[in-house]
C-alpha cells in the first residue's frame, strides 16, 4: 500500500493574528506536533504545503525526510494546497494507492486514529477514510488515488468537505474516539493550552 502524506500548512493565520503554525504548545511548534505525527504513518513521500509565512516556518521547524512546496495560491482557500500537492506528485511522476491528508492546526489528534485510518483503508482501498465533525465530513481523510482527477476540481475554502459530503457513500470513518479540535483563534490556542 503506497500511501502519501500531504500536511496543508499554507493559510495566512487571518484569525489567529500571528503566524498560527509557529505557535508553541508543550515547547514544540503546532506545525512541528503534526510533522513529527506524520512520520509515524506509513508514507513512502510526505509533503507539507506552506504559502504565506513560507521562509520563516521553514527555518523554524525540523522538516527531515519532509518536502515542502509553495502554494503561491494559498489565498483562494484550501483547496489550492490540495492541488498544488497532487500536481506535484504529478510532475514528479509519483505514484501512490491513497493521499492521506492532514491539517497543521489539529494538534489534539493521537497517533491511534491515524492507525485507524490506515487500517480502514488497507482493508477498503476503494473508500474514502474521512474524519466524522458530526454533520459533516472532513479531513484527516485518506483519497483513494481514483479519485485524484475530482480534487483537482474543488474548489474553495470548503472544497474537500463538499467534496466528502457529495461522496458520502464512498466514505467510512474510523470509530476511535478523537478530539479534531482546530486551532484557529487566540481563544482556541488559549483553552487548548489550558487543558494541556
Amino acid at each position: 500500500m503506497h500511501l502519501v502524506t500531504l500536511i496543508l500548512a499554507a493559510g495566512s493565520s487571518s484569525r489567529m493574528g500571528s503566524i498560527k503554525q509557529l505557535l508553541s504548545i508543550n515547547g514544540k511548534t503546532l506545525l512541528q506536533h503534526t510533522l513529527d505525527l506524520s512520520t509515524k504513518i506509513k508514507s513512502k513521500k510526505t509533503l507539507c504545503v506552506l504559502g504565506a509565512h513560507a521562509e520563516e516556518i521553514m527555518q523554524k521547524v525540523d522538516g527531515e525526510n519532509i518536502e515542502f512546496i509553495i502554494n503561491k495560491n494559498h489565498k483562494l482557500g484550501l483547496s489550492t494546497s490540495i492541488i498544488s500537492g497532487i500536481e506535484y506528485l504529478q510532475k514528479e511522476k509519483i505514484p501512490f494507492d491513497g493521499l492521506f491528508i492532514l491539517l497543521a492546526d489539529q494538534p489534539a489528534i493521537k497517533e491511534d486514529y491515524y492507525d485507524e485510518m490506515m487500517r480502514l483503508f488497507s482493508e477498503k482501498r476503494t473508500k474514502i477514510i474521512a474524519s466524522n465533525y458530526g454533520n459533516t465530513l472532513g479531513v484527516p481523510a485518506i483519497f483513494p488515488a481514483v479519485f485524484t482527477d475530482d480534487l483537482l476540481q474543488i474548489k474553495g475554502d470548503k472544497g474537500a468537505k463538499e467534496f466528502l459530503q457529495k461522496n458520502k457513500k464512498s466514505t467510512l470513518s474510523p470509530q476511535t474516539s478523537v478530539n479534531l479540535l482546530d486551532i484557529d483563534t487566540p481563544n482556541d490556542y488559549k483553552n487548548f493550552i489550558k487543558k494541556l
